[in-house]
């Protein structure tokens, strides 16, 4: 098995590399812009293409629906600023892990980390002259190190958080993305946006880049944590705070639009799941307020998942498009979809949801 895994991991080094990366050893020591390091840093490696091997995205093209060639089950993530929504596939960010672009004024960030299945949106710090992320080519935990090419600092994607550098410490300010499948997104937003294959770089955006990795039982870096109770890859969705650390498997779900609403240690949480649509959110059941709301599913009436006991109807970002509370939203619970192995890597031995 290590032979195997040995050679899995030198053939997707030279397909990264060959991605526009430039060669290195993994097992070298990190380039540091400083000794201090918020995570060990002997768990820090380098992935292979350096600082910018995998190029991000910094002049994004957007194209209608009708223009794209997306298959019905691809995943993308989904992003939703104002009222403009847009699509990012995993097809283009297995490429380039992050894209940087602006919406309505702001500026934002996407990144996606191929190989820990995980997909964020930040605000770049306010006071920053350059707002945008590159790849740093550094891991943690088999996920992606983002830089800010305002001061160098590293950031963990996973624990949203600079881990080294200026601005170590500093929380990263984040934004909504709901990660489905390509016609759970169209149905529910069928005037969004999607980023297009015109990126500028010559990439065969129809092939994966990591063989069979989404699927095996093979890592191409050590983590911090194992545990073998689900398959390495399978995607959850993982809720952590002080109270809770829980995941709900993505493909267990029942078809269809299904709401779990759970209690844990004061900690009031609303989870929207379904395995046909390829869908996972959670959030806050408890409002700012002092309300705690009762949710029920809502059954093909996308982008609406969920009503109230008060007559309020939700959407899959946790707005209230109808009902007295119109106009209001809920409180994210602190999650992730994820592959199981990265998410205990992090987040160790979890409770799993039994369905």
């Amino acid at each position: 098995m290590k032979q195997i895994q040995a050679f899995f991991s030198v053939v997707v080094l030279i397909i990264i590399q060959a991605c526009g990366g430039g060669s290195s050893d993994s097992s070298s020591p990190p380039p540091q812009t400083s000794n201090e390091w918020l995570i060990p840093v002997a768990e820090v490696v380098d992935g292979g293409p350096g600082k910018d091997g995998i190029p991000a995205i910094d002049s994004p093209v957007f194209e209608s629906p009708i223009d794209t060639n997306l298959v019905n089950d691809e995943l993308v993530i989904g992003v939703k600023i104002g009222q403009q929504t847009y699509a990012f596939p995993h097809s283009i960010l297995n490429w380039h892990e992050i894209s940087n672009f602006q919406a309505s004024g702001t500026h934002l960030t996407v990144s996606y980390c191929p190989l820990t299945g995980t997909s964020d949106l930040w605000i770049p710090p306010a006071n920053a002259t350059n707002k945008t992320f590159g790849v740093s080519g550094l891991l943690y935990n088999s996920n992606l190190i983002l830089y800010d090419r305002e001061t160098d600092s590293n950031w963990s994607q996973m624990l949203n958080q600079a881990v080294n550098g200026q601005l170590m410490g500093t929380l990263a300010e984040k934004e909504k993305v709901v990660e489905t499948q390509w016609q759970t997104w169209l149905a529910a937003y069928p005037d969004t946006q999607v980023l297009s294959r015109q990126t500028g770089f010559n990439r065969n955006y129809d092939a994966y880049p990591y063989g069979s990795y989404r699927t095996d039982s093979n890592l191409l870096f050590s983590v911090a944590n194992t545990d073998d109770r689900l398959h390495l890859k399978t995607r959850v969705l993982g809720i952590q705070t002080s109270q809770l650390n829980k995941v709900f498997v993505i493909e267990d779900f029942p078809t269809g639009v299904n709401v779990i609403q759970e209690e844990a240690n004061g900690f009031e949480y609303v989870v929207v799941g379904s395995s046909d649509l390829d869908l996972a959110i959670a959030f806050r059941s408890r409002l700012s307020d002092g309300t705690l709301l009762a949710f029920t599913p809502v059954q093909d009436n996308l982008p609406i998942v969920m009503q109230d006991n008060e007559g309020n109807q939700w959407n899959i970002f946790g707005e209230a498009v109808a009902g007295p509370r119109s106009g209001e939203q809920l409180d994210l619970a602190s999650h992730f979809t994820a592959f199981w192995f990265a998410w205990v890597a992090f987040y160790p031995t979890p409770e799993i949801h039994a369905f």
